[in-house]
């Protein structure tokens, strides 16, 4: 997991959260969790909206840049839905249902990735996959097209 823990107004954790993520987001964190808000809102999808506020809240505290990173002044957040899962895991307001969501929200994207750069974890994250029920594995491929909806347009 990713050990990086920025601080609320460090730069990397503001600029993540207001302006520039990555080539796969047009905007920052906090507008991108908004767009996938909207989505689920949209589509009547009352069950995924409390996942759709939280997915990335953890985000931009594990903002860092790689070298290829800096040349664009983006950033790259390793692990960032198992930061997201930290924060709230404890949030006794919020149900274990969505709490899954936001700790698996990218698995589906992490278990293709995998298969090609890292034969290990893409074991780990297979073996996550098939302990969840098909209910959820069906929340979290529809929780993945708001998501992408959410990015808006690649800006390079």
């Amino acid at each position: 997991m990713n050990k990086t823990k920025n601080k609320i107004l460090s730069k990397a954790y503001m600029k993540s959260l207001l302006f520039i993520q990555n080539d796969w987001h047009q905007h920052g964190v906090l507008v991108h969790t908004l767009r996938v808000a909207y989505y689920c809102l949209k589509a009547r999808d009352w069950k995924l909206f409390p996942a759709a506020l939280l997915h990335d809240i953890g985000k931009p505290s594990v903002a860092y840049q790689k070298s290829e990173d800096i040349e664009f002044g983006e950033y790259s957040f390793s692990d960032h839905e198992e930061r997201s899962y930290e924060i709230i895991k404890n949030w006794f307001f919020i149900g274990e249902y969505t709490k899954l969501i936001v700790r698996y929200h990218y698995l589906i994207r992490d278990i293709k990735k995998s298969k090609i750069e890292n034969s290990l974890r893409y074991e780990e994250k297979k073996a996550i996959w098939e302990s969840l029920n098909e209910d959820m594995q069906k929340d979290l491929a529809r929780f993945l097209v708001y998501d992408d909806l959410g990015k808006g347009k690649k800006r390079r």
